[in-house]
């Protein structure tokens, strides 16, 4: 079934519409690092303040883990807000205000300084509820949880007949990451990278039954290396994952699927930017040494199947990127899928981050603002955040 989204959202001059973002973005020195999660929503935000909505916004930022968070706290994210707006948007310093100020754009406090957000408590729903006339999510790197905001809110504006749709961001992630499900253009390649592979073996699990190669680099390689023998030093593995790997690869062989791993790495003794690396065959890596990049030779392979890719995903670093000596293979992956004729998504917070510190975002098809969220959409989960907003009966 298809999402309701906002334009079936009818007349909301004057209304009240809570907004779930996903301001979730880093801070730093008491400002925004990086702000793209908070231009990625924009485009709600404007469409309905056009419309004459009246906003409440509202995000979670870290995991205070129910408790308030001076660190943690919104207003740096309502000042760069009220910059990309470019109209007053007033933060205020309660999760659930006793009333809301007389303004366009309001800003609640970091959702989760209440452990009822996490805990999908009916009664925070309902307090929140009340604030409101509307509801519109456009938070799709939390639509994967179950929390008030995102499950039991719309859940109960819909049961008091009021509306609950998709943002603009949501509904376009939907519609990229379902093409990747039913349509992909072959050959479909995947790439994975990261630290640990316990992450991602049922997102591995599910695109083999979809992908026609998968390419694996950061430090989650070593563990299938290792499961075929290799010799892989001091880098990371996860002795208690070699079974699971070994039946990965062996489905894959037996689907005809392409699995692609590091020929060659950059090794060094520890992770630190200062200290001496060599670039040494990925299944021979002395023992007193760790890889910590995928090397030249492997950036190559990988970009010459991606050249012929019709669909290429990408979640996930090749290595410790945001040191500058093991950042080349993660640059050249990202290259060699900026620079290819596939339609190109790229999902999870570091690999955005990769393709934003080499300026290659106008070369990418679809970032998506959701890396856990974007996985289990692919495994073909039912992530809550969505099944509410499907047309339909909600129930």
């Amino acid at each position: 079934m298809g999402l309701r989204t906002i334009d079936g959202l009818g007349e909301v001059a004057g209304l009240r519409v809570f907004v779930r973002a996903d301001l979730n973005v880093p801070l730093t020195d008491g400002g925004v690092g990086d702000d793209s999660r908070i231009r990625a929503t924009l485009p709600t935000l404007h469409e309905l303040l056009s419309a004459g909505a009246r906003l409440v916004v509202a995000s979670h930022l870290g995991r205070p883990k129910g408790q308030v968070k001076e660190g943690l706290r919104l207003a740096p994210v309502a000042t760069r807000l009220r910059e990309l707006l470019g109209r007053e948007v007033v933060s205020v310093p309660d999760v659930v205000p006793v009333s809301l100020p007389d303004a366009d754009v309001v800003l609640l406090e970091n959702l989760r300084f209440d452990p009822r957000e996490e805990a999908n408590d009916p009664a925070f729903a309902g307090a929140l509820a009340e604030l409101v006339d509307a509801y519109v999510d456009d938070a799709f790197g939390a639509v994967h949880r179950a929390h008030a905001s995102v499950s039991a809110l719309p859940e109960l504006m819909l049961a008091s007949g009021r509306p609950a749709v998709a943002g603009r961001l949501l509904q376009r992630e939907v519609e990229v990451l379902s093409r990747l499900l039913t349509d992909p253009q072959r050959p479909y390649v995947a790439i994975l990278g990261g630290a640990k592979v316990s992450d991602k073996l049922a997102v591995i699990d599910a695109l083999i039954d979809r992908v026609d190669a998968l390419l694996i680099g950061g430090a989650m390689a070593f563990t299938l290396l290792a499961a075929e023998g290799a010799e892989v030093g001091r880098s990371l593995v996860e002795a208690d994952r070699l079974d699971d790997v070994r039946a990965a690869r062996a489905k894959a062989v037996e689907r005809g699927v392409l699995i692609e791993l590091p020929s060659d790495v950059v090794a060094a003794s520890e992770i630190s930017a200062d200290v001496p690396r060599q670039t040494v065959p990925s299944r021979e890596i002395p023992r007193d040494l760790m890889g910590l990049d995928i090397g030249p030779r492997t950036v190559e392979e990988f970009a010459r199947i991606l050249a012929d890719a019709g669909t290429v995903l990408w979640n996930g670093p090749m290595g410790v990127f945001e040191l500058e000596p093991f950042s080349a293979g993660t640059r050249g992956v990202a290259m060699a899928i900026g620079g290819s004729s596939s339609f190109s998504v790229v999902g999870g917070g570091d690999s955005l981050a990769a393709v934003t510190r080499a300026g290659l975002e106008d070369s990418f098809d679809h970032l998506s603002t959701g890396g856990g969220a974007s996985l289990e959409f692919l495994e073909g989960r039912r992530l809550p955040g969505i099944t509410i907003l499907e047309d339909g009966d909600p129930s």
